[in-house]
Parts: structure tokens; C-alpha cells; sequence
């Protein structure tokens, strides 16, 4: 049978505690879970195991919650940071059931979260959202629900008139080539761009008479 011997606090971590097993260290403890013991106290490997594996769970909910007090996050993105962080697959589990419950973590929301956020501030087309959000880790079903609202027209009027102040210098045909082809590389389709790279050229051409 293997004894507690000692309990003490990290130097290092007040929030864990170091465990002392037959007068050697033995592992470190979540101080929540360290008050539950007490020097003299008899554990069988099986005790200790399991202990250890709570230990594992507590870590890894806490890193999880100090991540979503960044931003939020899909549930597979939290699974990949605890997986990276070698959590086993049963505290991963057991964390993201944790998080679902008091949601914490909810994907159907964060997937609108993202749109809103791209629409914002980065516009994309609905193929671009598609891959990002596909990336996070998200369903094909929570995918098509998050885009179906996506106004690409807007999003790339947006985005052509933001890259084409870069180059309202050019002549015409330059200037629609460089931003054809960048509305392009975000996603967007043919039938979408060319009207709108035609009436972006036409605005700017417009604003500039105007101020000169």
C-alpha cells in the first residue's frame, strides 16, 4: 500500500500541489483535488490512477475555459489543443461535455459567430466560409445553415472597393484584371465579379472627378 508522506504547494504554481508517496515525490495535483487528501493516507495503485486521471480532467478544463476567455471556439478546435497538449481522449470527452452543458461551447453559434465576424471586418465568399468553417471542424449541415444568409454580392462589392482604391491609378483594363482576379482568389464567381468589378471602377472613377 503506498502512503501519502507529504503535501505541499508548487512553488512555481499556487494552484497545484505536490503529492509525496512512501517519503518520494510522487506527481503533481490540482489543489482542489489535493485538499481532499491528507498526510497518512493509504491509496492502492488504482486509487492513485484514477486520481491522476482527474487530475488530467481538471487541467484540461481549465485550459480549455482560459482559451475561450480569448474568443470562442468550435468543440474540435478545443479537442485539438487538449489532444496537442497530450489530454487523454476520455478528459477531452469529458470536457467538452462540460462546456456543451453550460455552452460554453456551442457550434451551431460559433459558426454564426465566424460569418458575422468575416462579414464584418474580412468579407468572404460562401465557398471561402465553407472551407474556414469546414476547417474548424464543423458539419456540412451547420456549414450550409451559417452561409445560406451570406450576401456575396455585398461582401465583394466590399472587398473590390477596399483593394481597388490600390489601384484606381491603372487604366482600365488593368485595374480590372488585378481586382478580378483577386475576388477571384477569395471564392467568389465570374457571374458575381465582373458586374461588380465594372461598377467599382465606375464609382471610383466617379469619386475622383468629383474631388478633382
Amino acid at each position: 500500500m503506498n502512503k501519502i508522506t507529504a503535501l505541499t504547494m508548487q512553488k512555481r504554481n499556487n494552484s497545484r500541489a505536490n503529492v509525496f508517496i512512501n517519503e518520494e515525490f510522487a506527481f503533481g495535483l490540482a489543489l482542489n483535488l489535493a485538499l481532499e487528501l491528507k498526510v497518512g493516507q493509504e491509496m492502492s495503485a488504482a486509487e492513485i490512477e484514477a486520481l491522476q486521471q482527474e487530475d488530467d480532467f481538471e487541467t484540461a478544463k481549465d485550459r480549455a475555459v482560459r482559451q475561450l476567455a480569448r474568443r470562442p471556439y468550435s468543440s474540435a478546435e478545443i479537442a485539438r489543443l487538449l489532444k496537442r497538449h497530450k489530454h487523454t481522449d476520455e478528459s477531452i470527452a469529458r470536457v467538452l461535455g462540460y462546456l456543451g452543458e453550460r455552452n460554453y461551447v456551442d457550434d451551431a453559434s460559433f459558426a454564426e459567430f465566424w460569418v458575422e465576424q468575416r462579414e464584418s471586418f474580412r468579407p468572404r465568399s460562401r465557398m471561402a466560409l465553407r472551407q474556414e468553417l469546414s476547417q474548424k471542424g464543423l458539419s456540412s449541415e451547420l456549414i450550409t445553415q451559417a452561409v445560406e444568409s451570406v450576401d456575396e454580392t455585398a461582401a465583394a462589392r466590399r472587398l473590390a472597393e477596399k483593394q481597388g482604391r490600390r489601384w484606381q491609378h491603372l487604366s482600365e483594363t488593368e485595374f480590372t484584371q488585378k481586382v478580378a482576379a483577386y475576388l477571384q482568389r477569395q471564392g467568389f464567381p465570374y457571374s458575381i465579379v465582373e458586374p461588380v468589378v465594372a461598377e467599382t471602377w465606375q464609382s471610383l472613377q466617379i469619386n475622383t472627378d468629383i474631388k478633382e
